[in-house]
């Protein structure tokens, strides 16, 4: 929740040209609602993507202040689920995750559904208890060919924001423990194909480190994204790891 139209215009306007020319990734820009329309315009002919930062899981009705999947199909590509913040503030529940996903899936906007667990329980010792049973909520269901649509974004919850993310190692690790559950989940194809990324205090000093994971496909960035030589120096030491 940062930037009124104005100020997240003028902060895409002056990364576009740069993040434009980076060829070899997929780069999806989740503006505040009030911002889409504005990306939109702004990112036609060039080769970023626009997605959301949420959606409710009707196609209409009285939801008062919700936004519906029909309001972005046709102009997002993406849209992120099941945040930890949405989890956390908004309690919003697997169940709740699950519907949303079908939804976008039924709408053909790709969902990057969120996964992590908070401090406590990484102490108890329970992080592949939770990832599981969030992975197996979110893609309940789901023929191959629409989960292939999705990415899963693993985000712990202990690490966002903080300044202290997990090891590279420790996140791949989780990333691996996500691929093999989707392999029993979706099948072989699907837990090869499938995007996990990380999030969780990425910075231009440790995108390396984690992009150079055998089981992770890119970043979820969020605070990074709202300044704009962190973002394009964390686009460009991808394409670096990936090369």
């Amino acid at each position: 929740m940062n930037k009124n139209p104005d100020e997240a215009f003028a902060l895409m306007d002056s990364m576009l040209e740069d993040l434009d020319v980076m060829e070899g990734v997929d780069i999806v820009i989740c503006p505040p609602f009030t911002s889409i329309e504005i990306f939109a315009e702004l990112f036609n002919g060039t080769t970023l993507l626009l997605g959301a930062q949420n959606m409710h899981w009707k196609d209409s009705g009285a939801y008062t202040g919700e936004i519906s999947p029909l309001m972005l199909a046709g102009r997002c590509e993406y849209v992120i689920l099941g945040h930890s913040e949405r989890r956390q503030y908004f309690h919003e529940t697997d169940e709740v995750v699950r519907k949303k996903v079908e939804a976008a899936v039924r709408h053909k906007i790709k969902p990057i559904i969120c996964v992590g667990e908070n401090h406590e329980q990484r102490e108890a010792g329970h992080t592949v208890e939770i990832i599981h049973k969030q992975v197996s909520a979110a893609l309940h269901g789901l023929p191959a060919e629409d989960a292939l649509t999705c990415t899963i974004a693993y985000e712990p919850i202990w690490a966002i924001g903080t300044g202290q993310p997990a090891t590279a190692e420790g996140a791949n690790h989780v990333a691996q423990q996500i691929r093999d559950h989707v392999r029993v989940l979706n099948g072989k194809t699907v837990a090869e194909e499938l995007r996990i990324q990380y999030g969780g205090s990425v910075t231009p000093a440790n995108i390396g480190e984690f992009m150079r994971q055998p089981n992770i496909d890119g970043a979820l960035v969020g605070g990074a994204s709202l300044d704009r030589d962190a973002f394009i120096q964390i686009v460009a030491k991808t394409l670096e790891a990936y090369r």
